[in-house]
């Protein structure tokens, strides 16, 4: 995995190649429209890139309320551990910054995923844009 590289920075530093990570996984694979996918948290939001060399491979987003969001990896790079690798970092930062729990709304297939990573199903699945989605929670203090 040392050929990845995360980078965290503002929606300003970040934007074209998180924009460009969402509009294949959400808009273009997913048919989530555009209006749904783009918000003002972006702008508030620390946004987190993969880079495979200099190429944008994956992207995120850890908002002011402590949910994480946006999680996308590009289809040639999943089933690598590379989103493991992704929300680890977000998991670290959100650690050092004294945050005591991280919340998302999860596709309902990528469940287990999370799971994985210590994130705890929490209420009834609903569906937003269509897709279905549970919410997950982490108390990150105890870990």
């Amino acid at each position: 995995m040392n050929q990845y590289q995360i980078q965290s920075g503002s929606w300003t530093e970040l934007e074209h190649h998180a924009k460009l990570i969402r509009m294949e996984v959400f808009i273009q694979e997913q048919n989530i429209a555009e209006h749904d996918e783009w918000d003002a948290q972006d702008a508030v939001s620390l946004q987190f890139i993969v880079y495979d060399q200099n190429q944008p491979i994956a992207t995120a987003r850890l908002l002011e309320n402590n949910s994480i969001g946006r999680v996308a990896v590009l289809k040639p790079y999943r089933g690598k551990g590379i989103g493991q690798l992704l929300m680890q970092q977000i998991i670290q930062i959100a650690k050092d910054q004294k945050r005591s729990q991280l919340k998302l709304s999860a596709q309902v297939y990528a469940t287990k995923f999370y799971e994985n990573l210590g994130f705890q199903l929490s209420g009834e699945e609903y569906l937003d844009c269509g897709i279905p989605h549970i919410d997950m929670s982490m108390n990150i203090l105890k870990n």
